[in-house]
């Protein structure tokens, strides 16, 4: 990190100061990565899975995704999913037959037979679970991909760590800095309207990894506060090897905070509202700052270490 000091402006009421940037983001972008890596987390196995002709039995016609059980049937054999039942009111897309509740126990007993590659299998996750395994394994996998960790908009973007950093650097213009330190200096004007706002994210690289340095106000209860805290980007067994600290004051005074950085996978209002960071009330923040109330003046600084 650069030795000067660094400004943050805010951004209010946690809209992207970029304005057209949700435009092209309507929809959620899946960036897939090619890796040469299996999951070494996984609690599958590597093997062949069963053959192609069997899996095609399986997949929906309507939706084109994988049939779980309950599979259901028209009378005419025609099969579709729970899902798409429900959608097609109760009629076969194919044969305009009135479905009923036929279900189709042979195939399901084939289905709970059957091994199914990871979906994320393109992202890096080269095991296979069984059928119903493999629902469990998805909702845990290493290789499922991260939501953007940018919290100024509703952003919809996911991908691998790499992907979401050049996401943050060339969509979100979000600085990135060099250093396991910084010195940040948050500036708001008119500091007695505490409404919901947030300041631009920083990320830092630091030991190889990435860490985003949030800051933003918000009333805890009736109690106007500011709030500082990171998160980490990579999953939460890698978070815990991290930890940090924030500090804030003026005056010969000082408010620190000692923590462990929260992965992003877990969003950023769940770790707002858990309190996981540094706490500062509007009326020591007005003190830090000078105490004549009129611009928020935060010096705000702090550190990451590697815990032995």
């Amino acid at each position: 990190m650069a030795p000067d000091t660094s400004i943050c402006k805010e951004v209010p009421k946690f809209h992207s100061i970029h304005a057209d940037y949700s435009k092209s983001n309507a929809n959620t972008e899946v960036q897939k990565v090619p890796s040469t890596k299996s999951g070494t987390a996984s609690i599958g196995r590597p093997g062949i899975s069963s053959s192609n002709g069997v899996h095609e039995l399986l997949v929906c016609h309507i939706c084109m995704s994988m049939m779980y059980p309950p599979i259901h049937q028209c009378p005419n054999g025609h099969t579709l999913c729970s899902e798409c039942k429900l959608r097609v009111h109760n009629r076969c897309p194919t044969c305009r037959h009135e479905l009923g509740n036929i279900r189709c126990l042979a195939l399901e007993r084939v289905a709970e037979s059957l091994e199914h590659h990871c979906k994320y299998q393109s992202l890096g996750c080269y095991d296979i679970f069984p059928y119903f395994g493999k629902l469990k394994h998805e909702q845990e996998c290493q290789f499922r991909p991260y939501n953007c960790p940018y919290a100024g908009s509703e952003c919809s973007v996911m991908g691998d760590i790499p992907t979401l950093v050049t996401h943050l650097k060339d969509d979100h213009k979000v600085d990135m800095h060099d250093g396991c330190t910084f010195n940040h200096r948050y500036v708001k004007s008119n500091p007695e309207e505490v409404e919901n706002a947030t300041w631009m994210l920083t990320v830092f690289n630091c030991f190889g990894k990435q860490f985003c340095l949030h800051f933003e106000t918000f009333r805890l209860g009736m109690a106007p506060v500011y709030m500082a805290f990171l998160r980490f980007m990579g999953d939460d067994n890698e978070a815990k090897k991290f930890s940090y600290t924030l500090e804030v004051g003026a005056e010969r005074r000082k408010l620190a905070w000692q923590g462990v950085p929260r992965s992003i996978r877990v969003s950023h209002q769940k770790v707002r509202d858990s309190q996981d960071g540094l706490i500062i009330h509007k009326n020591l923040a007005i003190f830090f700052s000078g105490g004549d109330g009129r611009e928020l003046k935060l010096r705000l600084t702090g550190r990451i270490w590697k815990e032995q």
